[in-house]
């Protein structure tokens, strides 16, 4: 199945540090691409791999849970590892989950993680309702495009394939329980005015994990796609400022202007 034109992964061959970046549930390396490619311009090494059944139609989605997803940022990651000194992980909403896990199983390995506005639990009815609705339900309205600035659209699925949610509660009480293992240095970005995942996940994580180096900012300018909204320069900023501290050879790399290689051939983001 062809690949929503934006939505393909993008890969950047840089200097020894490197940075993995997870995107969210029924969205797309759209999402975070302007971020990579700011990484990219820096000089670092960058993954964005399209996870598993996104990307492409819901159908696809459907077909697939969490293991899949998890499975293509673990095996980028080992490969990032491969080629790089040190290697830090980024997320964004589920993406943000897929990182804490990465942190928890990986360790010493991953240097520090970056999430924006993460998702940790499946919060209200839905909740309880997953495991049984659907077997009736197919899908649920979308929940791509929670963006504060008009001009900017995030290519996701239009609708939610419920046992591909189901898998994704799931993967979240996995994670949850998991948190206390994640002992890297944290910088957590969080927009208060979020329509997709509430405070409480943020919360949770800052409550849980046994980072002792942990920087909260606020984004009071955007919703939930934070990197594509009013705040993406912040973030930006602040994630390579954040690597700059833990990395003192970022920011002095002899092959910063290297061309960009990606895949595909659309410019989203």
């Amino acid at each position: 199945m062809p690949v929503l034109p934006g939505a393909e992964p993008f890969r950047h061959e840089g200097g020894e540090v490197g940075v993995l970046l997870c995107h969210g549930f029924t969205g797309s390396p759209q999402s975070l691409r302007p971020w990579a490619e700011y990484l990219a311009e820096r000089g670092l090494t960058v993954a964005l791999p399209l996870l598993p059944g996104h990307g492409t139609r819901w159908e696809d989605m459907q077909l697939t849970g969490w293991q899949d997803w998890y499975a293509e940022v673990d095996r980028e990651l080992r490969a990032l590892r491969e080629r790089c000194a040190q290697v830090f992980v980024f997320g964004l909403s589920m993406g943000g989950a897929l990182t804490l896990r990465l942190a928890a199983k990986h360790g010493d390995e991953v240097s520090g993680i970056v999430v924006v506005n993460p998702a940790i639990k499946v919060h209200g009815l839905a909740a309880y309702a997953l495991p049984v609705i659907r077997h009736v339900v197919r899908t649920v309205h979308g929940i791509t495009s929670d963006i504060a600035k008009d001009s900017s659209i995030e290519i996701g699925y239009t609708k939610v394939p419920l046992h591909a949610a189901h898998s994704m509660r799931s993967f979240y009480r996995l994670v949850d329980g998991e948190l206390p293992q994640v002992t890297q240095p944290m910088l957590l970005l969080r927009s208060p005015q979020d329509h997709v995942v509430p405070p409480a996940d943020s919360a949770r994580i800052l409550s849980r994990v046994s980072s002792t180096d942990v920087t909260e900012i606020l984004l009071e300018q955007s919703y939930h796609v934070a990197t594509l909204d009013h705040d993406a320069d912040r973030v930006f900023e602040e994630s390579y400022a954040f690597i700059g501290r833990l990395a003192p050879s970022v920011g002095k790399e002899s092959d910063a202007g290297r061309p960009v290689q990606q895949e595909g051939t659309a410019t989203g983001g």
